[in-house]
């Protein structure tokens, strides 16, 4: 597992190999929860799933496209990052942190 940032701006991802795929799955802030998922093929547009109006895929792609691409796998990102009345200056943290994750895969 890695991690990024500190206290509810938190952020970490865990990796688990299935046969020839990859599986990430991120969470953070004070409470972890499925907001969406990412598939990725390589050679393919990827595919979006999001939970209401949940808006984990916009951290979750970048992090799928980014291991698609290094690794030539296909790749679901899932997971969702929630703070309660999180603030701008919070938000801009965690995408800033997941940022950090999705250069770490």
């Amino acid at each position: 597992m890695i991690t990024s940032g500190e206290g509810k701006t938190k952020v970490w991802l865990k990796k688990e190999e299935l046969e020839d795929d990859l599986i990430f799955i991120v969470g953070g802030g004070e409470k972890s929860h499925i907001g969406a998922a990412v598939l990725c093929v390589p050679g393919n547009k990827c595919q979006v799933l999001k939970y209401g109006t949940h808006k984990d895929h916009i951290v979750l792609k970048p992090i799928a496209e980014r291991a698609c691409e290094k690794y030539k796998k296909i790749v679901l990102t899932l997971g969702g990052i929630h703070i309660k009345n999180a603030s701008d200056k919070e938000i801009k943290e965690v995408i800033k942190n997941c940022e950090d994750l999705a250069r770490s895969v």
